[in-house]
């Protein structure tokens, strides 16, 4: 697999490269240089395959020769060892569930998937490798439960003061061993701009193995493909070959999978970018002009980013037609107030708890389906996570209802563990330096 990076087409770099640097120093990002289109045998046989062996064909259409089959096919089983099943909440609608994974939230999906890629790729006596994540809520529990005690590797989580439930915080901060967590006095884009700064010090370049656990580094990205895969083959299990995804949307890694599974050839008829009021790329499907924001903090805290790193990504694959793209995505964004009321509607309606994430894909979804007069294409929206982790957004006639999982009870008799900094770089790296 070759890799080129957004802002230089002409750069070619390996598999393995572009997961342990994460990101190129002319800070764009790594794509492949070509994007396979599966076989039509394949794609039309889905239901005929379990989500393990849809992984494997996808990875490897990918990735090719870099990880041999039987290793390539061990890294998967290992990693994506819990179900995404599919529920139907009405006719035509239903929610893909992505949270039974460990840290309860899709984000195991790449995490978990990149922490063995990166432990395959490490050879005996190498230098160690320090990975640094930025998290608006769900990305660091999972790279944290994804790399606890992977050897010769050290994990640095930041995350935004007061900006992420008490669950969430939890997961972050209990682990121990290698891993560490930064509570910054800030936005998730102030932890996400620390972090892809620290890549291009020079200073740290040479005294730290540095990568990124974030949706930045292309390993977290191609497992997020396979829910889309693996979602597609349940939906034509029950007879339907005609779905539209709507998708949480924040950093656009979530999304942007979809669209690279899109490019591959799974056949989805639309996609729906839903977001909170953090709408850069919504405003950006109306107006044509994108113009990042500074983050605002919500309810759905997952998807507090105004400047999301994925959608260069995103651009890269339909190479600035944004007629084309247009076609294929529609944007919608959402307050807290509908948030809540979205919460409240699915629960009086299907008697199912969604976290504020999945409340709003929901919502997008049904305003799209109405939008368009397109009741009669199946909707597939995703839960991004376990309504748990969310216990202050509730009416307290929902949060009575919401099972709390044993690893979320067993989170409550740990203690936190965390170092507090500002938002500015030089003491991020201060602290690198000095704690290295």
């Amino acid at each position: 697999m070759k890799l080129y990076s957004t802002k230089n087409p002409s750069t070619r770099v390996s598999f393995k490269e572009a997961v342990f640097n994460s990101m190129p120093q002319d800070k764009g990002l790594y794509m492949p240089v070509e994007i396979p289109r599966l076989e039509d045998k394949f794609l039309n046989n889905l239901d005929q395959f379990t989500l393990p062996e849809i992984a494997f064909h996808v990875a490897k259409s990918l990735i090719g020769e870099d990880i041999p089959d039987d290793d390539l096919k061990s890294i998967i089983h290992d990693a994506i060892n819990f179900l995404a099943p599919i529920v139907k909440l009405e006719e035509n609608v239903f929610v893909l569930e992505l949270w039974h994974g460990p840290s309860l939230a899709f984000k195991d999906f790449g995490a978990r998937f990149m922490s063995r890629v990166m432990s395959y790729f490490l050879e005996k006596g190498e230098k160690q490798l320090d990975v640094l994540v930025a998290t608006s809520g769900d990305t660091g529990g999972a790279v944290a439960l994804g790399f606890l005690g992977v050897p010769n590797t050290r994990v640095t989580i930041l995350y935004p003061k007061c900006k992420v439930s008490d669950i969430q915080e939890l997961q972050l901060t209990t682990n121990g061993q290698n891993i560490r967590a930064v509570e910054i006095d800030g936005t998730f884009d102030d932890c996400q701009a620390l972090v892809k700064q620290a890549f291009t010090d020079k200073e740290l370049k040479e005294r730290f193995r540095l990568t990124s656990a974030n949706s930045i580094n292309i390993a977290r990205l191609i497992p997020q493909t396979f829910y889309y895969f693996n979602a597609y083959a349940q939906m034509l299990k029950l007879g339907i070959d005609k779905v539209v995804f709507s998708v949480p949307s924040g950093n656009f890694g979530n999304i942007g999978a979809g669209l690279l599974a899109w490019k591959m050839g799974l056949p989805v008829d639309h996609f729906i970018a839903a977001t909170n009021v953090n709408d850069t790329v919504p405003e950006f499907l109306k107006t044509g002009i994108y113009q990042p924001k500074p983050s605002v903090s919500t309810l759905s805290n997952a998807m507090d980013v105004g400047d999301p790193s994925n959608w260069v990504r995103i651009a890269d694959l339909f190479k600035g037609d944004i007629a084309i793209l247009k076609q294929l995505v529609t944007g919608y964004r959402y307050d807290d107030e509908q948030t809540l009321h979205a919460i409240k509607f699915i629960y009086d309606d299907y008697n199912y708890v969604a976290c504020p994430h999945t409340a709003i894909a929901w919502q997008a979804l049904r305003d799209w389906q109405q939008d368009n007069a397109k009741k009669d294409i199946a909707g597939v929206f995703l839960s991004t996570a376990h309504p748990c982790k969310f216990p202050d957004v509730f009416p307290e006639s929902i949060a009575g209802k919401v099972e709390i999982p044993e690893q979320v009870a067993q989170l409550h008799k740990k203690r936190k563990h965390s170092i507090s900094l500002g938002k500015d770089f030089d003491g991020f790296k201060e602290y690198l330096l000095k704690n290295g």
